[in-house]
């Protein structure tokens, strides 16, 4: 009989007593599927326990909650040295689940793990800033930055990805753009930028597309500046649509640098970083990763 290949299921604590992910593996296990399920508690557990995986031989590594635990167990598998790197899988438990929504991932915990551990491992980029950090989704900065780094928890908790833009309405008096200059191959731009997105995936802060045209296996990130102070209108028509907006300055780069005179904060898949200089370039095809057949993601 053919040796089971082994799944191991990393989760954010906030999802261990999800009752639907729960049935979910009980009933794979009982089809036979080999699973074990890891919980973080704090800092560090995620590369840890992809780190078990590896010693253990396991096929796939599921990353379960929201955009930030996907970012760590993503970071944690491209910093693998020497090794054949587990296949990622992704389990929707966070708030928002920018990432797993525009990679059409299922809601359904079944479907999601029968994705995850079932589905076709296809190889996907990564985006490395000051090659040291990291991102699979997006990178934000200004104005929207502030709004998903400041958002507070009950609203979050209370109304998922929605709330990003409630908050984001209320502290409207606190608009302010961030002087910078961004350059890139064949590319340069120098002026205030309400709104930064540099896109592997293509949208961010519960549901906003910053980067309707980004592809997470071209070798290339999308780059969106919104430069309108007129940022309400700018929101709710062009990072809903994917038409063009003359507010928005969009490219296609493998690499850019951003120069600030004073410090700016970036949200890498909601995981904030300060400077005052970013140089973010894609790592192409860095991982495998279980995507649904049609994922308007893949190129």
């Amino acid at each position: 009989m053919e040796k089971q290949t082994l799944t191991l299921v990393i989760l954010n604590g906030k999802g261990a007593g999800n009752e639907q992910l729960r049935s979910a593996i009980n009933t794979l296990r009982d089809e036979g599927h080999d699973i074990a399920v890891r919980v973080t508690w704090e800092h560090g557990d995620g590369a840890r326990y992809v780190h078990e995986a590896v010693q253990l031989q396991a096929e796939t590594v599921v990353a379960g909650g929201g955009d930030g635990t996907i970012n760590e167990i993503a970071t944690a598998l491209v910093q693998l040295e020497g090794v054949s790197a587990p296949i990622l899988g992704i389990l929707p438990l966070g708030t928002a689940n920018d990432f797993a929504t525009s990679a059409g991932v299922p809601e359904d915990m079944e479907q999601a793990l029968r994705l995850a551990i079932l589905g076709k491992a296809t190889r996907i980029d990564l985006a490395c800033v000051n090659q040291q950090r990291y991102f699979i989704n997006m990178a934000t900065g200004g104005f929207g930055t502030r709004i998903t780094t400041e958002t507070p928890e009950k609203l979050k908790s209370a109304l998922g990805g929605v709330s990003y833009f409630i908050h984001g309405l209320m502290r409207m008096d606190q608009l302010k753009a961030d002087s910078c200059e961004i350059s890139g191959a064949d590319f340069n731009w120098q002026g205030d930028a309400l709104v930064i997105g540099i896109g592997n995936g293509r949208q961010a802060g519960g549901g906003q597309r910053l980067c309707p045209g980004a592809l997470i296996n071209d070798g290339a990130l999308e780059l969106s500046i919104v430069t309108s102070q007129e940022i309400l209108p700018t929101l709710l028509h062009s990072l809903t649509r994917d038409d063009d907006n003359p507010n928005i300055i969009s490219a296609s780069l493998p690499w850019l640098t951003i120069r600030a005179p004073n410090e700016m904060t970036f949200n890498l898949d909601g995981e904030p970083l300060s400077g005052s200089e970013f140089r973010i370039e894609v790592l192409p095809q860095a991982l495998q990763c279980r995507l649904p057949p049609s994922c308007e993601l893949l190129a």
